[in-house]
């Protein structure tokens, strides 16, 4: 299991105040040292984090393989195949949400996403799609003839929250707390299937399998455990745990759980 570290969080808290400081570069190295095996970044089509002149600068000077996020704006995918990250991997993306929300469509704009596929192809750049975690989107995905999917991980992380995070906080009765928990320990244990489901059938199709989105040091382990996923990609929760502890000892605590 490997771990790729996605840093758009750094450049998050420098848009805070429009400064210079912090600097995602000056991760690259921190990332290394603790055992990092990818960096990941997302090109957003509005820039509300990472820029132009980041995942140039990260290309630059990283010598981890850099996963660069992008849409299928076609401003976006010139951008991509100028600066030649090692991988691409495609996400859905919406200006109005916050992080985002769900995997491709991909029947809905197949034709669309063929045609990028097959130009970061041309350009010798790896291509990965960020699809929900069922048997259509694993199908739909080896058509497009990808090298990576990456499965979301977002379902499973946000039941997981609700089951451990919230109910502690929950003011009913103990025994309409014990049906509700109960409730969510199926939910979780469903959504947990369909990833080890999913990442079966791509494997079977012969395709690599990342997975990621909301995973943090409490609910990793068990994504982890997975067999068939062979990467996870996570960022905001190392990010957040770096300010108490320094981003080094962050990732190390990450890698610890993941391997």
């Amino acid at each position: 299991m490997t771990l790729g570290v996605n840093i758009d969080h750094i450049a998050v808290l420098r848009e805070a105040r429009k400064v210079q400081d912090p600097d995602p570069v000056d991760a690259l190295s921190l990332a290394r040292l603790a055992g990092a095996d990818q960096i990941t970044i997302h090109l957003r089509e509005d820039r509300r984090h990472i820029d132009d002149n980041d995942v140039r600068r990260i290309i630059e000077n990283s010598q981890l393989p850099i996963n660069l996020e992008c849409s299928i704006n076609p401003d976006i995918i010139e951008t991509v195949v100028k600066l030649k990250p090692h991988r691409a991997t495609i996400v859905p993306e919406k200006r109005e949400e916050v992080t985002t929300e769900g995997g491709l469509d991909i029947p809905t704009y197949h034709e669309k996403i063929d045609s990028v596929v097959n130009f970061l192809k041309a350009n010798d750049i790896e291509v990965s799609l960020f699809i929900d975690p069922t048997i259509e989107m694993i199908r739909a995905s080896k058509i497009l003839m990808v090298d990576w999917v990456e499965l979301h991980t977002g379902k499973y992380a946000n039941i997981h929250s609700m089951l451990y995070s919230n109910l502690k906080y929950n003011r009913n009765s103990i025994k309409e707390l014990d049906i509700q928990r109960r409730e969510l320990k199926k939910m979780l244990k469903n959504a947990l299937e369909q990833l080890v489901i999913a990442s079966q059938e791509a494997k079977n199709f012969g395709l690599k399998v990342a997975a990621g989105h909301g995973l943090n040091y409490q609910n990793v382990k068990d994504v982890a455990n997975i067999k068939d996923i062979e990467e996870l990609n996570i960022g905001q929760c190392i990010i957040a745990r770096s300010i108490w502890i320094g981003f080094q000892k962050a990732v190390s605590d990450m890698i610890k759980i993941v391997k």
